[in-house]
This record gives structure tokens, sequence and C-alpha cells, in this order.
């Protein structure tokens, strides 16, 4: 029994179980940037996943050692009619953003449709679900895409 002070916890979501091979510490390499003209360039950075509110949500922490990448915080929930997952973003530049996602099948997109500039992320787990190689691309005009750059995901810690 609780008290008016002492509410029960929130029960797991189940629609986030999916995801659950995200959760952990991931090292990040990102190559091939767009905006860099030395292709043998290398950025490091770090990503962690976590349960927030005992899995109600998927929270998202990422810091990138690159002044063109800001450190983020992403909140993932599920949006039950669509079958697929929102990903509330917001950034130390105090960009906030609305993106949609799947997760099935070791496939993950992310994307975002929004006038002069549309974003979509394709990432893809190795047979171990140690290693994600993944990519972003962006567009002007939702038509023709260019990549933005390559990241791959190494699993450091469960």
């Amino acid at each position: 029994m609780t008290n008016e002070n002492q509410q029960p916890p929130f029960k797991s979501n189940p629609a986030l179980k999916g995801l659950t091979p995200l959760i952990g510490e991931w090292n990040i390499e990102i190559t091939n940037m767009s905006f860099d003209p030395n292709p043998s360039t290398v950025i490091r950075g770090r990503a962690w996943f976590d349960w927030l509110e005992g899995g109600a949500f998927l929270i998202q922490h990422a810091e990138i050692d690159h002044p063109d990448f800001p450190r983020s915080i992403e909140v993932i929930g599920p949006d039950d009619e669509a079958e697929t997952y929102r990903m509330l973003y917001y950034d130390d530049r105090g960009v906030s953003r609305i993106y949609r996602m799947t997760f099935s099948g070791g496939i993950w997109t992310i994307w975002r449709d929004f006038p002069g500039f549309h974003q979509r992320f394709h990432g893809t787990f190795g047979e171990d679900s140690k290693v994600i190689s993944a990519y972003w691309e962006k567009s002007t005009d939702g038509s023709n895409w260019e990549k933005d750059f390559d990241l791959t995901y190494t699993k450091v810690r469960e």
C-alpha cells in the first residue's frame, strides 16, 4: 500500500522491449563528414542508453569531442497508433527537434521531415549486437539526399 507521497513505480513499457540491444555505453567514431575535406579525419565520442522511470522511456546521452557535434540528450518513447517511436532531441546549442524512429530486425532508422532541412539515419547492427554501422543523410527538399557522415558505434559496457 502506498501513501500520498509515495507513488508506485512505473511499469516497464512493453513497446520498448525491442530497444534493449541499445542499453549500455557505446564508443562512437565519425568519418566521411561532408563538411570536412580531409577523408582521413576521425572524430570520437560516446553515447549511453538507459531506461528512464523503470522502462517507461529510453534515454540517450551523446558527447562528441568536436565543436561541430553538440552534446545531446534524447528521450525515446513509443507512438502506439503509428507503431513507431518518437525521439525528443535537445542539445547544448538549445536546439529541440522531434524525430520518428523504427527499430526492427537489427535495423535502426531515424528521420525528420522539415522544410529546408530533412534528415535521416540508418544503422545496422552486427551479428553480435556489439557494433552498429550507421550514417546520417540530409536534404533541403526531401527528394535529393546527400550523405552527411558515417558513424560506427562499438559497445563497451552493457
